[in-house]
């Protein structure tokens, strides 16, 4: 694997997991919206990643990083992007919370009010989570720079 490589695949990391904390910084100043556009209480997001390969088996991504030879003799290499990506954003399911709060405008008959499922605890856990991913995958960054600088200290 070339050093390229290594920053492609930290790259997707690194914006994979700022879109996730997008998302979880969503979920957190909408922890008291009762009323979206669509009707009714927020409901959590949660992001989805997957390998940029999709459904590859191992031995078809093995295929892929494997340097070939062409007709000429000369080394190809086939178009391969390794990394991750957000596929999908979704809404969590899960029950939405229900308080009684018989003066709230948005209370229904019974004077129970709709409240998002967003949880504070498991949000922080999540940022806490992606952070430190975000942080590890920059540490990658940094060592594959200082191997790419003192790869050319070499040749002085």
């Amino acid at each position: 694997m070339s050093f390229l490589n290594s920053l492609n695949i930290s790259a997707s990391a690194l914006t994979a997991q700022r879109q996730r904390l997008d998302i979880i910084s969503e979920n957190v100043a909408n922890i008291d919206t009762t009323r979206t556009e669509a009707g009714g209480a927020y409901r959590r997001k949660l992001v989805v990643l997957e390998d940029k390969a999709g459904d590859l088996s191992f031995k078809d991504s093995l295929n892929r990083a494997v340097v070939e030879k062409d007709a000429n003799g000369r080394l190809v290499r086939q178009d391969y992007s390794p990394g991750v990506r957000v596929s999908a954003i979704v809404e969590d399911q899960s029950a939405l919370k229900t308080e009684y709060n018989p003066q709230h405008p948005d209370a229904d008959a019974d004077g129970y009010v709709q409240r998002p499922n967003v949880n504070m605890l498991e949000e922080t856990i999540d940022s806490m989570s992606a952070s430190r991913s975000y942080q590890a995958n920059v540490v990658v960054l940094n060592a594959v720079k200082l191997m790419a600088q003192k790869a050319l200290e070499i040749g002085k």
